[in-house]
């Protein structure tokens, strides 16, 4: 299993990122996938997660009608929409399936 994370960067505060996660290894169109983060100082956190078909999604309330998750089973690749983003959405960003974790990418929210 291998999970590739790209997309990260440095952004001002109200800027707009997309991440991508390309998937291999495993039947993709078959698992929940999610994406986590871990801020400066702090524990990994949950941040959004999608169902195989893309028909359910769920949120942390801290990036709630702000973060899209969405996927392309065709392409083996989840992605992370995010927009008006917040200096404290600054983190290194993790896509998710079960134990399989990637190694990340760095968002940075800064003017």
């Amino acid at each position: 299993v291998q999970l590739v994370e790209s997309g990260g960067g440095l952004v001002q505060p109200g800027g707009s990122l997309r991440l991508s996660c390309a998937a291999s290894g495993f039947t993709f169109s078959s698992y929940d996938m999610s994406w986590y983060r871990q801020r400066p100082g702090k524990e990994r956190e949950f941040v959004a997660l999608i169902t195989p078909t893309g028909g359910n999604t769920n949120y942390a309330d801290s990036v709630k009608g702000r973060f899209t998750i969405f996927r392309e089973n065709a392409k083996n690749t989840v992605y992370l929409q995010m927009n008006s983003l917040k200096i404290e959405d600054t983190a290194v960003y993790y896509c998710n399936r079960l134990d399989n974790w990637g190694q990340g990418t760095q968002v940075t929210v800064s003017s």
